[in-house]
């Protein structure tokens, strides 16, 4: 049934209405400048993170499985430093250190464009790429709950890799101004999909 003009025209104004609202610019490069310098001012979020750069001491509990029992892992430091609004954390073992050396790098932000904290992380021990999560809303700095992208990891049959596909999920929590952690929660894709802690980060800051 063909839509009739007096009908169409109106909703089409009504749409243009909407989208002047929705895109609408500033009226000079000036304006323009002032709400981009806004958005690069640091808010509250980024000025927590500012606090938590430095070198702190880390201890990596791990539990392979659910119910395993977990194995500790110590002589680890991470080295943060902001890059812009971004907290930036590099983890690697220190010299003379049990197990084999590696290093783990992260970034951690809060999208003030998006209203929500923003997360990337590299791990040289796991060749799962770069592994990227947000969080649902904007959770207060002292702990930030955060889902990643859903990602496939190696799993070995044989002398064939196949890549076996999982959810996480990542706690962060600021215990006070020198004590953190960030637990990792996985859930292996299938028919009867369990969740568990898998990897728990206990951070010290060094004096």
């Amino acid at each position: 049934m063909p839509l009739k003009p007096h009908r169409v025209f109106p909703a089409i104004a009504a749409v243009l209405a909407l989208s002047s609202t929705l895109f609408a610019v500033p009226a000079n490069a000036a304006d323009a400048q002032s709400v981009m310098d806004k958005l690069n001012e640091f808010g509250p979020e980024a000025k927590a993170l500012v606090l938590r750069a430095g070198t702190w001491d880390v201890t990596i509990t791990n539990w392979e499985k659910p119910g395993a029992t977990p194995t500790v892992q110590t002589g680890l430091v991470a080295e943060r430093r902001m890059i812009g609004p971004m907290l930036e954390e590099v983890l690697r073992t220190v010299p003379g250190a049990p197990g084999a050396p590696f290093t783990r790098a992260d970034f951690l932000t809060f999208n003030k464009q998006e209203g929500r904290w923003q997360y990337m992380s590299m791990d040289g021990r796991v060749p799962d790429g770069m592994m990227v999560a947000y969080s649902i809303d904007p959770d207060p700095e002292q702990r930030i709950f955060m889902s990643f992208l859903p990602f496939a990891s190696p799993n070995i049959i044989g002398d064939i890799a196949i890549g076996q596909f999982w959810r996480m999920e990542q706690v962060i929590t600021r215990q006070d101004a020198d004590h953190e952690v960030k637990d990792q929660y996985f859930t292996l894709a299938g028919s009867a999909p369990v969740k568990w802690r898998g990897i728990s980060y206990s951070y010290t800051r060094r004096k």
